[in-house]
């Protein structure tokens, strides 16, 4: 088993056409609170999902293994990384380093090995394992959907109607256009103001293993934090937590069944 995921794989032909890649709230102080209680519903329903055990501040499995801040390893020069975007610039790049009112989380800079060893025993078999998943489904169904599930802060923005929820698609480079529809559309039908790609469009998770054209289908989910947690934002509320669970569950099988060919509409029904 690897060391950076746990995957679960349904034997029924029910629920195998998406794959659900929450991120453990074992491994999370600050991101991504709590958000594996929100796939546990979809994981009992059958769906194969994919925990991550590690967490972000260690290293970050949303990023490409190339999205380095080369002045905190020793021994890495920036010819052998890619040139900082706004993440790595802004200290959330493949190794973190810093994460929100934290401070800075190295005394030191880590070495080169140690920098290789945690791409080896965590990033490449996580996304082997992903791959592995939506390869399976592929072969058997003909197309996969893998649904990337994050926590986000409250938005402020716009101010009237905020998003509680927002999709990500890589502005369709990542999934069909009428799968973020869909999403949007379940959202507006349980009272959710929703958006698309903004401010959370999706990262090397969609990047890397979306791919529309042969049929997998690669989305990101960020749900907001207060619909499941408590006042503090540190705490599930029970209720709350089911709750949403439920409707991640809804999700998938929606997403399941547009994938198969039925409108979501009568799905919906």
């Amino acid at each position: 088993m690897a060391k950076a995921a746990s995957v679960s794989i349904p034997a029924s032909d029910k629920a195998a056409a998406l794959a659900l890649t929450p991120v453990s709230r074992e491994t999370e102080a600050r991101l991504d609170r709590y958000v594996d209680l929100l796939a546990r519903a979809a994981i009992a329903a059958g769906f194969p999902c994919i925990i991550a055990r590690r967490p972000r501040a260690w290293i970050d499995l949303n990023r490409s293994t190339r999205e380095v801040d080369a002045a905190m390893i020793a021994g890495l020069s920036a010819e052998d990384v890619d040139p900082p975007n706004s993440k790595v610039r802004g200290g959330l790049g493949l190794i973190p380093r810093w994460l929100g009112s934290g401070g800075e989380l190295w005394r030191g800079r880590l070495t080169r090995a140690e920098l290789d060893r945690r791409i080896v025993e965590d990033h490449q078999p996580y996304h082997r394992q992903i791959a592995t998943t939506l390869s399976a489904m592929h072969q058997r169904f003909g197309g996969a959907v893998l649904l990337d599930l994050h926590s986000m802060p409250s938005l402020r923005f716009p101010a009237d109607d905020p998003p509680r929820i927002v999709v990500g698609d890589r502005f369709a480079r990542s999934a069909g256009t009428r799968y973020a529809s869909l999403m949007a559309e379940h959202a507006a039908f349980a009272g959710l103001t929703s958006a698309l790609n903004h401010p959370y469009s999706g990262g090397y998770v969609l990047e890397r293993h979306g791919a529309p054209a042969a049929n997998v289908h690669a989305l990101q989910l960020e749900i907001d934090r207060s619909l499941y947690l408590d006042a503090s934002m540190r705490e599930p509320v029970l209720g709350s937590v089911e709750r949403m669970a439920q409707w991640v569950l809804r999700v998938a099988a929606l997403l399941e069944q547009e994938l198969g060919g039925q409108s979501w509409l009568s799905a919906a029904e």
